[in-house]
């Protein structure tokens, strides 16, 4: 039996997108976030982050559920579906337009690309009003020079530029957007640390300021190097990356253990998830992972 949590004040999460069914690469994501968790004998939690209805479907949620669960990887409390949550995110985001942290834009793409990421409508002036035309929400970022320090990655360093990098929030299809909801929910959740691909290291600056703006503390992140397929690309449901075969929870948990650059020793496909998730926990080393995909 996996140690349960205690009061360390640790909570981590997995949060996927149910795009589609769980691949090996989200499986890697989702064992390490678990045995970060395990390891501080923290909370450990998953969100279903069911943002953008025209790329979901419930099935997708169903399978992503059901492969966790045949690979012992349960969560701590209730899975929080984001979709329930819209209520919040616009209370969030009123608050936000009040107090001109965010805006509204109807620029287009192609506006933003032919004048440099400027917005030719003066939307971040404040020009546009509610009603005018279909519009997004950003939030409205300022010049930072910003340094903080990854768990696994060490020292890090983004330069933030206002207006060109700002982050919609909500987009004009009247969809929340991914940079607004997952700060929202990790601060709602009171989540501690962020384990999670590297792919979204980019937006770490980006979202500290959010925390910021809504007057949170930041996490603390930990960023593991993406996994990649033959053609060198990330594994993933764009890159039609193959469902994980859920009858066989112990090689899937093996090799994603192998991906992770943990002691795999004494441990054979024929132990149940359980057991290997125990001694993997026991084990744990996040220095251990390799700082380059595989």
């Amino acid at each position: 039996m996996i140690d349960g949590p205690v009061d360390t004040g640790y909570r981590g999460r997995f949060a996927p997108s149910p795009t589609g069914p769980l691949h090996f690469g989200s499986l890697v994501t989702a064992l390490a976030s678990y045995l970060e968790a395990r390891a501080r004998r923290g909370t450990w939690l998953v969100r279903i982050e069911d943002l953008d209805p025209l790329r979901e479907s419930p099935e997708a949620t169903e399978q992503i559920l059901a492969s966790l669960t045949a690979h012992g990887l349960e969560p701590d409390e209730p899975v929080r579906f984001q979709s329930r949550c819209h209520d919040r995110y616009q209370r969030i985001i009123d608050d936000l337009l009040q107090q001109g942290r965010a805006y509204r834009c109807i620029c287009s793409r192609k506006q933003l690309q032919a004048n440099h990421g400027k917005h030719p409508n003066g939307c971040r002036e404040g020009k546009v009003v509610a009603g005018d035309r279909p519009y997004a929400v950003r939030f409205a970022l300022h010049d930072e020079d910003s340094h903080w320090q990854d768990l696994l990655l060490g020292d890090q360093h983004q330069q933030v530029n206002a207006e060109t990098d700002d982050p919609v929030i909500r987009r004009k299809e009247g969809f929340y957007a991914y940079q607004l909801a997952v700060v929202a929910d990790d601060i709602d959740q009171r989540i501690t640390h962020v384990v999670r691909g590297s792919d979204l290291l980019e937006m770490t600056a980006q979202q500290c300021q959010i925390y910021r703006a809504l007057g949170a503390q930041i996490p603390a992140w930990l960023h593991i190097p993406v996994i990649l397929n033959e053609q060198g690309q990330k594994l993933s449901k764009q890159n039609h990356a193959p469902a994980l075969d859920d009858a066989r929870p112990a090689n899937n948990l093996l090799s994603a253990l192998q991906a992770l650059g943990q002691d795999l020793s004494g441990l054979t496909n024929r132990d149940s998830a359980a057991d290997i998730l125990q001694t993997a926990t026991d084990r744990w080393q996040p220095s251990r992972i390799h700082l380059t995909a595989r």
